[in-house]
């Protein structure tokens, strides 16, 4: 789970900053930019323990029933 004793909902999804060099690979492999990936706002209640700035990628892994645990990615933003 989440790293802030703050965010232990169950129905939070655990949230982790990826490194600038998997932030790489992940934009390559997909042929991306930062900004074609779907967005999360930098004071969303879910992010605010990882001390992110705007740009950087948020790996999110959500628990799922056929799957057992599915990643999705989002950029953080600033509205």
């Amino acid at each position: 789970m989440a790293e802030n004793p703050d965010i232990t909902h169950v129905l939070v999804p655990e949230h982790q900053k990826i490194s600038d060099k998997e932030k790489e690979e992940l934009l390559k492999k997909y042929g991306l930019t930062g900004q074609e990936l779907p967005k999360i706002n930098s004071k969303d209640p879910a992010i605010s323990h990882l001390a992110l700035k705007v740009g950087d990628i948020v790996k999110i892994k959500r628990k799922s029933p056929t799957a057992k645990v599915s990643t999705f990615y989002r950029v953080v933003i600033d509205e």
